[in-house]
């Protein structure tokens, strides 16, 4: 009689952790984009905190897409909790002594998640105060201003040290390519550089203000090429990294002979 239902036996239900690590990374990439058009293309720049007249009507006219933004960024932060504890659990399995540094990463990991959170949640509250209700200039600016930082330098200094553990423990634990790790530490350099935005000010046009444009440029994106990255090279799986290791060192073999 064939099986009908899936074999559930315990040897069988051990995940794949090297593509679980691939697949988690790319739901992140698929959903920071999909969360940045919908951010472009519906919301737009935001006026000046100052201008009370102006910032009251723009944020009743972007509710509704603000809420989809962050309704979007909810699912991508449970997606990177995924690829953190899977790319903590990859490292772990290939050098157990750098458990120390991977847990660095991970526990900085899961506090960018929990700071993004609370910002959302900030950011929800400008658009709820909106719906149903006059818009309130005073509390939209308030809330403005927490979520800003927590966006930009508070973010980037918890991101920093994300990628800068994870740079670290790829290059020493070969689990991951050991250009990626460059990759990673270039992350880390640019998000440390856009820290000082929180003495820039408010202004959403200004390059290199609190939560401005350049934090985009320089913090978010580098994040974003890293994580794919990382998805990229582990998503095919422990069998394929197996034959990768394999036909390195017969390479290796080969010209030592």
């Amino acid at each position: 009689m064939p099986r009908i239902l899936p074999d559930l036996r315990p040897e069988t239900m051990k995940p794949d952790v090297r593509r679980w690590t691939g697949i988690s990374a790319i739901a992140v990439a698929v959903l920071t984009i999909a969360e940045f058009l919908v951010q472009t293309t519906t919301i737009g720049t935001r006026p000046e905190l100052d201008d009370e007249a102006a910032l009251g009507p723009f944020t009743a006219e972007t509710a509704n897409a603000t809420l989809t933004v962050i309704f979007i960024d909810t699912f991508l932060m449970a997606a990177l909790v995924v690829f953190l504890a899977s790319f903590r659990q990859l490292i772990t399995h290939t050098r157990h002594d750098m458990q120390w540094i991977a847990d660095l990463s991970f526990g900085a990991g899961l506090v960018f998640v929990a700071v993004t959170l609370v910002g959302d949640a900030m950011d929800a509250g400008s658009a709820l105060d909106t719906i149903g209700a006059t818009p309130d200039p005073s509390a939209i600016r308030a809330l403005t201003e927490g979520h800003l930082v927590m966006f930009g330098s508070i973010g980037c200094v918890l991101t920093a040290l994300v990628v800068a553990a994870a740079g670290y423990v790829s290059f020493a634990s070969g689990a991951l390519p050991r250009w990626t790790a460059w990759v990673a530490w270039a992350c880390a350099a640019t998000n440390v550089a856009v820290v000082p935005s929180m003495f820039g000010g408010t202004s959403a046009s200004a390059p290199f203000s609190s939560g401005g444009p350049g934090v985009t440029a320089f913090a978010t994106f580098p994040f974003l090429v890293w994580v794919t990255i990382a998805g990229l090279v582990t998503i095919r799986g422990h069998a394929h990294h197996l034959r990768r290791l394999e036909a390195h060192r017969a390479r290796k073999a080969a010209t030592a002979a």
